[in-house]
């Protein structure tokens, strides 16, 4: 994406439809200058920053195009860092683009996807990983994902990445001045100290590394697949989970031909949670379908509620249809159900060496909404073993991710080099890697490809 910030921008920053109110944005040394010149009601080119003031809308005929309301940020005080105006008008689709286009006559552009916020990066007021927090603020959908946003936004992933780069650009300072005087064989870095520091960045990128399979559930939710042979509850107790009917419930096998999917809010996570057609040899060609979507299902999930009926399935039937359809491979929670039906029925009896342990089995009666609570307690356990880790700084980007991995790749490869003594400038090369990594994360490193593709995943008005 290329920008020029001498350019003046306008875009729609409201979703486009009839609303209340739609809110057209500017950005750019002309922004107030040029809507001061159709804006009739103050003198806006006068105000001061951060005021709001009510008007009309004029075309180039006079004609009255609406009353709104125009907020003036001056610069640097503003989201971009350049002057912005945002003129709040009545939300017909009609008049929003008629304002819009009046003020493109006028020579403001059409901004780019996510062009504001690349300003705001480009202008200093963001680095790289908090403009890709924007966007992840607004596609948040629980309070979870919500608060990951918040905290990358406020540049606490950031300032640890900083911090950890600082240090090591100082020692690289060290190691690069030692190149200068090569001739002369002296050393200003402390190899101990240096080997000390690489030892403890990569701790800390082990840790933000570890955290990623946390940060992508709590950003995009947890697939959780909800199988088991025909007519063993599993439509009821999706049911159950919602508390409302969701899918249709029948005692007729095979009633579910297709996969029905829903979602659960635990805790402030989000679980996508998937109803599947009853795995059996399938009598008919639509069957068939289904159940071939349930094994894709199993196998794209990140956990799976295995549905039993304690009266129909022995602990030798389960284990051989959990290893037939390759369950014991996820993370997974056997479901005894019909627990009404047979409420003698034992769950010891179908553990299974470490594998089916009291840890993953629970018993249920969906129909009955019998523990529907624990196990919705168990299913926020398997995702998050530690609370204590959401107070961490987590990575949730997989951008950022593979930087990571690059960078603590490069360290191991100093801390090799300083174990077998290699010459300073093979160690310097090395760090200068890592620090290219680190720097791709938060935009001190970048290029106009990575910016590109990064913003033009953005909305148009932001």
């Amino acid at each position: 994406m290329q920008t020029d910030l001498s350019d003046t921008i306008i875009a729609l920053s409201t979703p486009p439809g009839i609303g209340a109110i739609g809110i057209i944005r500017l950005s750019g040394p002309k922004a107030i200058k040029l809507v001061d010149q159709v804006f009739f009601g103050r003198n806006l080119t006068k105000v001061e920053g951060n005021t709001v003031h009510y008007g009309k809308i004029k075309d180039e005929n006079d004609r009255i195009l609406d009353e709104c309301m125009a907020t003036v940020f001056r610069t640097p005080k503003s989201y971009t860092r350049e002057d912005v105006v945002e003129l709040s008008c009545h939300g017909s689709p009609y008049i929003l683009n008629q304002v819009i286009q009046l003020l493109i006559r006028m020579g403001i552009r059409q901004a780019e996807p996510g062009e504001f916020t690349l300003r705001a990066f480009l202008n200093g007021q963001l680095d790289l990983s908090q403009a890709e927090a924007v966007a992840d603020l607004i596609a948040s959908d629980s309070s979870a994902s919500h608060d990951l946003a918040m905290k990358q936004m406020r540049g606490g992933f950031s300032n640890e990445i900083q911090r950890l780069r600082q240090e090591l650009i100082d020692f690289a300072s060290l190691i690069e001045l030692e190149l200068d005087f090569a001739e002369e064989d002296v050393q200003f870095a402390d190899r101990t100290k240096l080997k000390a520091l690489v030892e403890k960045i990569q701790g800390v990128i082990r840790q933000l590394l570890s955290s990623f399979q946390l940060g992508n559930v709590l950003k995009q939710g947890v697939s959780t697949v909800i199988a088991g042979k025909p007519n063993a509850g599993k439509s009821t107790l999706l049911n159950a989970m919602l508390q409302e009917e969701r899918a249709i419930v029948s005692d007729i096998a095979g009633t579910t031909r297709d996969t029905i999917e829903a979602t659960l809010n635990i805790e402030g996570i989000q679980f996508r949670l998937i109803d599947t057609a009853g795995i059996r040899d399938a009598r008919d060609k639509i069957e068939a379908f289904g159940v071939e979507r349930t094994m894709e299902a199993i196998q794209a999930s990140t956990i799976v509620l295995y549905v039993i009926d304690v009266i129909e399935t022995s602990q030798q039937k389960l284990i051989e249809e959990l290893k037939a359809f390759n369950i014991q491979n996820s993370k997974f929670i056997i479901v005894l159900n019909k627990m009404d039906l047979n409420p003698y029925t034992k769950p010891e009896d179908y553990y299974s060496e470490d594998w089916i342990t009291s840890d993953n089995v629970i018993t249920t009666s969906a129909l009955n909404k019998m523990n529907i609570d624990y196990l919705k307690e168990q299913l926020f356990n398997l995702v998050i073993s530690d609370k204590s880790l959401m107070d961490h700084t987590i990575v949730s980007n997989s951008r950022h991710y593979e930087a990571l991995t690059r960078a603590a790749e490069s360290l191991d490869a100093v801390d090799s080099g300083l174990k077998t003594g290699i010459s300073s400038d093979f160690v310097a090369m090395d760090i200068r890697q890592a620090l290219h990594y680190l720097g791709e994360i938060t935009g001190e490193i970048s290029t106009d490809d990575l910016l590109g593709n990064i913003f033009s995943k953005f909305c148009i008005g932001k």
